[in-house]
């Protein structure tokens, strides 16, 4: 397992289901700074060997990682569902979608590159190469325990960087797994090393310390914006994905069975805990009642409970503060003037006592500025906002601070196009929830839920590199150079 050998043994943490948290999974030693510090220290002694590796090879390792996690795919999601919540079907999708991500990855090492341009001057051949960056930082949430690491490190490593990745401390076994398979894949030691450990000072030690090269964050608005400061301050590449308020618009001439389905996949799936989670319903009010109405039929026929049984339909969120996080919420959605038409409740009794679970939620007459509909909540709770145009709709939309993913369920190919014009987020669905990703499409938000670059397809590669432009003149004679 590549993880730091000597790590402190000082502070320990217990790693439990949050479905029964009597089911402990690992004591779990947290890092310091010290242990950031000799973990750069391999990373660098290894990074020479590997940057020198041929592209192809090092696709060819994450392909044979790709071919070990299919085997382990049943294995892998148990232990998922056991320490993030989620159901062991959401558990396997989040498994399968980083074994696609492998193969998108190794893949670029057949295709990574730069350009050829012609030149102004004779006898001069002009091209861009792409160069791995060195020792490189990635910080992960919990919500994606395997996805995340895999689309982030994927790519770093098939460009030839070494990586330091520091997993989120609820969630530490299913990404030391993905080391396990890479280091059976063929990885060599040291290449990725794991530390983990508290933001404040593992996260803070790599963001600051100046052998680290760039730093990919995924994570909170807050943590984000301070990361991105601290990086940039002294020249460091970052990107941070952060935070979402993710909207679906419902037209009048929409499919409001298929758009009602989508909507509760999107709420409540994965227990609200995604940043493209839909968060947002704004339906044009011909179509709210009996929208609202399939909505709520939905979010009543969800099974809660814990992720490993057959017939769970939505797990526990992942922890005691994440669930007095949306509690706070529910109940200032009442005090705020909202009507609560389904849900609000932790569950109690019959299971539920040693869990973090929470009801399926739907607020109605909700307004615009309250902060149910502004904030992130995070968790498995739908606003629904009414409105009586596309031009008000996309008022509401884009009134929100974030912008990653929205979705419009309509006929009109006209409104369609308007609003995928003029929504301003980085991703846009039609007739399908705002969840989801594929390798080969960039993924990623603006204005409050990203800055610094997309992930996934060539873009996620492309950051873990640095563009150097040559000028080749193969004659070697003296010439006039132009201004530059």
């Amino acid at each position: 397992m590549s993880t730091i050998p000597d790590a402190s043994r000082t502070r320990v943490v217990l790693d439990t289901n949050p479905a029964d948290t009597r089911d402990v999974l690992a004591e779990v030693n947290l890092g310091t700074a010290a242990d950031v510090a000799r973990a750069i220290e391999r990373a660098e002694r290894a990074y020479p060997a590997w940057r020198d590796t041929p592209a192809p090879q090092r696709g060819r390792i994450l392909a044979r990682a790709a071919e070990i996690t299919r085997r382990r795919v049943d294995e892998l999601a148990r232990l998922l569902t056991r320490e993030e919540g989620k159901t062991l079907s959401e558990a396997r999708g989040e498994i399968l979608r980083g074994v696609n991500l492998l193969e998108w990855y190794a893949g670029e090492g057949f295709r990574m590159g730069g350009k050829t341009r012609p030149s102004e001057m004779p006898t001069t051949l002009l091209l861009s190469l792409r160069q791995p960056l060195g020792v490189v930082a990635i910080i992960t949430p919990w919500n994606f325990p395997w996805a995340e690491p895999v689309w982030k490190v994927a790519p770093a490593l098939v460009a030839g960087n070494a990586v330091i990745l520091k997993p989120a401390s609820l969630t530490p076994l299913v990404a030391q797994r993905f080391a396990e398979v890479l280091a059976e894949a063929g990885l060599p030691e040291g290449v990725l090393i794991l530390v983990v450990g508290s933001g404040a000072e593992v996260g803070d030690a790599l963001v600051t310390d100046p052998r680290i090269r760039a730093v990919s964050f995924t994570g909170s608005c807050e943590i984000g914006g301070e990361v991105y400061a601290r990086a940039a301050r002294r020249l460091a590449k970052v990107t941070c994905e952060m935070g979402g308020k993710n909207a679906v618009v419902v037209m009048p001439d929409a499919d409001l069975d298929l758009a009602a389905a989508g909507i509760a996949q999107g709420a409540f799936g994965s227990t609200g805990q995604r940043c493209t989670a839909t968060s947002l319903c704004v339906v044009h009010r011909e179509a709210a009642r009996p929208l609202v109405d399939r909505v709520v039929d939905r979010a009543r026929a969800i099974r809660v409970g814990s992720g490993l049984e057959e017939g769970t339909g939505m797990g526990p969120v992942v922890d005691a503060r994440q669930l007095e996080t949306i509690l706070r919420y529910i109940e200032l959605g009442r005090q705020e003037g909202a009507r609560l038409v389904t849900g609000g409740r932790r569950l109690e009794g019959d299971g539920y006592d040693h869990g973090f679970f929470v009801e399926p939620t739907v607020f109605v007459d909700v307004g615009p500025a309250h902060r149910i509909a502004q904030e992130e909540i995070f968790g498995p709770v739908l606003s629904v906002i009414e409105v009586g145009s596309l031009e008000e709709a996309l008022r509401v939309t884009n009134g929100v601070r974030y912008g990653l993913s929205a979705s419009i369920y309509a006929g009109d190919a006209n409104t369609i196009m308007r609003f995928v014009d003029a929504v301003e987020v980085g991703m846009v669905h039609v007739n399908s929830p705002t969840v989801g990703g594929e390798a080969q499409i960039p993924f990623g938000g603006i204005k409050w839920s990203g800055v610094g670059g997309r992930e996934m397809a060539e873009e996620g590669l492309e950051f873990f590199t640095e563009l150097k432009s040559v000028f080749f003149d193969y004659t070697g004679r003296p010439r006039t150079t132009n201004i530059y």
